[in-house]
């Protein structure tokens, strides 16, 4: 079993689900309200889990009612939750999630993820030093994800950063990175001054573009390649990413070639979106190997 570890946010989602997004100024009616858990670094963790990793995640949470949700459902999915702090100062992460025309739209409050400090991540060597992958995101702190990547180059421990939400970062980080995982927009915005072609040249066997209901596209030194997702009927796309980017770390961390992790990862990421929530519909590995 692969030992994975997690360093990113924690949070609640609050869903609405309506058949019209509204544009500014306007009110519509909506058809249903969930509260369930989430947060980027909550859904890599406990896809990581049901995929069969041993897996520690790295977090903050308030003293709330949320907090208190977050870390049951963490240990019902086996989450090492040793290394989650929890802040009686701010209250635990939410994400304000509208589901309307077939996609979503997302406003983070950080709250909580925001003590997710350097001062954290120095108690929590231990996990990081030790685990086979790093996962990371960007709901925390851009000075953590700056230190992380010092200290997985320092202990040669694989670090695999999915740039979002996007935001520009250091060429140090790119490079030291092991593996990128952003969308289109995130990759733009990564690489400003070139297209997506000569970043995928720049980073063989480490850049993967996503590119939704497409695939995701890399350059395997050779060619460019795009590997296609799996067509299904999709209910709710809130967690995609994260499923793709946790079953990638987890194929990646059991020594598979990437052609065949990225296969794991879409598949895993397809049959994640037929179910409700971000972590509703995330399969076991017994559910994504039956449909390989």
């Amino acid at each position: 079993m692969v030992k994975v570890c997690v360093i990113g946010s924690c949070a609640m989602d609050l869903v609405v689900t309506s058949t019209k997004r509204p544009q500014a100024g306007e009110t519509v009616l909506g058809d249903k309200f969930s509260i369930v858990p989430g947060g980027k670094g909550a859904n890599q963790a406990i896809a990581a889990a049901r995929l069969g990793a041993q897996v520690t995640m790295i977090g903050c949470v308030g003293t709330d009612f949320y907090g208190d949700t977050i870390l049951e459902n963490f240990k019902q999915n086996a989450v090492d939750i040793s290394y989650i702090e929890r802040s009686s100062e701010v209250d635990s992460g939410t994400a304000h999630i509208i589901l309307a025309e077939g996609d979503n739209s997302i406003i983070v409050v950080k709250g909580a993820n925001d003590n997710v400090t350097t001062a954290l991540i120095d108690k929590s060597l231990e996990p990081i030093k030790t685990a086979h992958i790093v996962l990371i995101q960007q709901e925390i702190p851009e000075e953590t994800v700056d230190y992380v990547s010092d200290i997985c180059a320092k202990y040669n421990v694989p670090l695999l950063l999915n740039p979002a939400p996007a935001r520009s970062i250091s060429q140090k980080i790119i490079e030291q990175a092991q593996y990128l995982t952003p969308n289109e927009h995130e990759c733009a915005i990564l690489f400003p001054q070139i297209n997506t072609s000569q970043a995928l040249q720049l980073y063989p066997n480490k850049l993967f573009i996503t590119e939704g209901s497409k695939g995701v596209r890399y350059f395997n030194g050779e060619q460019e390649v795009l590997v296609p997702t799996y067509k299904v009927d999709a209910v709710d796309t809130t967690g995609a990413g994260d499923t793709f980017n946790a079953a990638l770390a987890v194929s990646l961390a059991e020594g598979n070639p990437i052609d065949s992790a990225l296969k794991f990862a879409n598949r895993a990421a397809s049959l994640s979106v037929t179910k409700f929530g971000a972590q509703g519909g995330m399969p076991s590995r017994a559910e994504v190997e039956e449909k390989l």
